[in-house]
């Protein structure tokens, strides 16, 4: 199997220290397996993405000795793609609308019936099921429609999904696995198996099509993955979680399934995780202050070029 990854930042603000040493790991990984290293443009927030960002994170990567194998793809270009997965879940039944606002959510959530305190998980608080009722007729047997979010029944779907089962003091479990060649935020590595317990209580129903955009990041990075032929996935540990959205996912959609890498965030003085708002560790400003590739390597603890 050749080594394939990708990096995929969005183009909705400056590059920072933690894209830099995604980039560059996924970058040198590639090249030390004699494989292939891939860019993708996730677009799909089409309010916050601009084209001056997008131009910028190709000038900063380029800066940064990061050259990538054959076209960029760009996740506004693939909006048929997603809407044909949408269509194949929606026929079997394993999506449903969804008009809660994010408000309703957390009050449901936290009433005193679901025990008072909301649970988060990888998309912020579990959705409590609230538009998941009892139905007189499959959701199926209408048209697919727009302008709502269509949510996965994520109990339905680790069901379909499931690659064994396992008897626990609950009952009968379905189990999905990855395989981790890097480290979770607690330390997984190696297969990592998930039941259906879990993900319907600390994952719980997932969106997978927005209000305005048919697809969401967990359904594009799944389609978009195999589109690529990405075989290896380098990625920060916050999206560790999220991975076994991915997994229900490709066994859903019959996509392959990747390896793994999940590698350590770098975070500021205080411990807090990059984000794009910290703009005192843009690459650009380390660029104009007169810092080098090779300052960024030692600055995130890569080897040097």
């Amino acid at each position: 199997m050749s080594f394939t990854t990708r990096f995929a930042p969005s183009p909705t603000g400056s590059l920072h220290l933690g894209h830099a040493f995604s980039a560059l790991l996924a970058h040198d990984m590639a090249r030390a397996e004699g494989g292939t290293f891939l860019l993708r443009i996730e677009d799909i927030d089409r309010q916050r993405s601009k084209p001056e960002w997008e131009a910028q994170i190709y000038d900063d990567l380029r800066w940064l000795g990061v050259d990538w194998d054959g076209p960029v793809m760009r996740q506004s270009d693939r909006l048929p793609a997603y809407e044909a997965a949408l269509d194949a879940l929606w026929q079997r039944d394993l999506l449903f609308p969804c008009t809660c606002t994010r408000r309703d959510i957390i009050a449901a959530a936290s009433a005193p019936q679901e025990g008072g305190d909301p649970v988060f998980g990888p998309d912020g608080v579990v959705y409590p099921g609230t538009c998941r009722t009892p139905k007189r007729e499959p959701f199926s047997m209408q048209s697919r429609p727009s302008g709502v979010a269509l949510r996965l029944n994520m109990r339905l779907a680790v069901m379909a999904a499931s690659e064994a089962v396992t008897d626990t003091p609950e009952g009968v479990r379905s189990i999905v696995r990855f395989v981790e060649t890097g480290r979770g935020p607690n330390g997984e590595t190696g297969v990592i198996e998930t039941d259906s317990r879990w993900l319907e209580t600390r994952v719980g129903d997932v969106v997978l099509s927005r209000r305005d955009f048919p697809g969401s990041y967990h359904l594009s990075v799944v389609l978009d993955d195999a589109a690529q032929g990405i075989t290896h996935v380098v990625r920060g540990a916050d999206l560790f979680d999220a991975t076994r959205i991915h997994v229900v996912l490709q066994r859903l959609l019959g996509v392959p399934r990747p390896i793994y890498h999940h590698h350590r965030l770098i975070r500021d003085a205080a411990g807090k995780r990059l984000a794009k708002r910290d703009d005192a560790r843009a690459i650009a400003l380390f660029r104009r202050d007169g810092a080098s590739p090779n300052d960024i390597r030692r600055i995130v603890g890569l080897p040097l070029r």
